[in-house]
């Protein structure tokens, strides 16, 4: 069965968009209540439980809130900036999911569909591209806002996420120098086995790019303004920063943005590192389309559902895990957010980029194919980096707190000590 052209091929491209769109934002609303109920079992409470079944019906009763609540505009808002800096921080995470493959090939009557918006050329290289994008809604909402605590956690905000940019940006160029192609299909079938087509490494690249896949996660936890990394709204600073002077659906707007990039990060994660809609242990969902149009495998409609279900089982999964950060890890000073990304991640990532190239170019120089034995190379190599990134490098030196000295009375004469204390009794 070859790809569907035409007509058809137009009439399908809408139709996944319309329904992606409203997957995404309902997604958005049941990870608010996840979250929200996630929070609750950690710090020992029931989280929301009084507005319908299990409190399910919370998030209803917000976006309600939301639409009918009075909106604010500052005297001193520059009103169009104002308005188009909510739009800006949306925009971005939800358009990131035209790349992005989450079901098997739907052969249908007119065709084969394939379950992506669009399967552009560029790939991944569209991500960075439409990710970068989001800094502007952050740095518009705060200066466009007319107040200078807005202003501080705009330029704090724009500041953190272009740090974290470029090594979320180069945690991807290993996966290039692996795979050699930037498609994000392509990257899910060379996870697969195959035994026709272009070779191969029959595992999740999350075991031959460990490191990779853990600066990736933590670029991206960055890039979402998440904790420990949510200094730009950070409430006992900046009166929650950049969106302190937005009200009702416009603040909504920049909750709704920060739930569907994390929902979107988690999504590149699953198809980059953890096999995309490949189910594990089972060789049926092998489906794959050529660039000429060849399919290799047999695509049905139940494989389609099937793999649909993995990939949202892993997408949920990885979500949790940004949730479960977030409600474990304390928020960190704004001096370690920047040393961590541009003094440790930044020369950190360089230098994996150089051994990870230096190990494949030996790897065919001796003549192993593209395949299993390629992939476990590469996962040993990858965990002795690994030890001496966790064990070896950080001892306390390079992401550090304030000292003991700085924080006590050691460094304080015994006399002013003694008086501080007579004083505060």
């Amino acid at each position: 069965m070859s790809p569907v052209t035409g007509g058809a091929f137009a009439l399908a491209t809408v139709g996944k968009v319309a329904v992606f769109f409203t997957v995404l934002m309902l997604a958005v609303m049941l990870v608010t209540i996840v979250e929200r109920k996630v929070a609750g079992f950690i710090q020992d409470r029931s989280g929301p439980n009084r507005v319908g079944p299990w409190g399910l019906l919370q998030v209803i009763a917000d976006g309600l809130k939301n639409l009918i609540k009075e909106e604010t505009m500052p005297a001193q808002a520059i009103r169009p900036f104002f308005l188009l800096a909510p739009v800006l921080a949306i925009l971005p995470a939800t358009i990131l999911f035209a790349v992005i493959p989450f079901a098997s090939p739907l052969p249908t009557p007119w065709g084969l569909v394939e379950m992506i918006v669009a399967d552009v050329p560029i790939g991944f290289l569209y991500v960075l591209a439409i990710s970068s994008i989001g800094v502007y809604g952050v740095a518009m909402g705060g200066w466009a806002s007319g107040s200078k605590y807005s202003l501080l956690g705009g330029l704090r905000g724009s500041a953190q996420m272009v740090s974290y940019e470029v090594a979320l940006a180069l945690s991807l160029v290993p996966l290039i120098l692996l795979t050699g192609d930037v498609r994000a299909p392509e990257i899910v079938s060379m996870q697969q086995t195959f035994t026709a087509g272009p070779a191969t490494y029959a595992t999740w690249f999350a075991f031959p790019l460990l490191v990779g896949l853990f600066f990736f996660f933590v670029s991206g936890l960055a890039e979402t303004n998440r904790l420990p990394f949510d200094l730009p709204e950070a409430e006992s600073e900046l009166i929650t920063g950049y969106h302190t002077e937005y009200s009702a659906m416009k603040f909504s707007m920049f909750m709704i943005g920060e739930f569907a990039h994390v929902i979107t990060i988690a999504a590149l994660v699953t198809v980059f590192f953890l096999g995309g809609w490949d189910i594990p242990f089972w060789q049926g969902d092998n489906i794959r389309v050529l660039a000429d149009g060849t399919v290799i495998g047999n695509p049905t409609w139940w494989k389609t559902l099937l793999t649909l279900g993995a990939f949202g089982t892993k997408t949920a999964l990885v979500v949790l895990v940004f949730v479960w950060i977030r409600w474990t890890l304390p928020r960190f000073r704004y001096d370690q957010l920047m040393d961590l990304g541009w003094k440790f991640m930044l020369e950190a990532v360089t230098v994996y980029i150089l051994v990870i190239a230096f190990v494949i170019l030996g790897i065919e120089a001796v003549g192993i194919p593209a395949g299993g034995w390629y992939a476990f190379v590469l996962f040993v190599v990858n965990l002795v980096l690994a030890g001496v990134l966790f064990f070896a490098m950080d001892r306390g030196t390079l992401i550090r707190g304030a000292t003991k000295g700085s924080r006590s009375t050691d460094s304080v004469p015994e006399s002013q000590a003694a008086g501080g204390e007579s004083q505060g009794g």
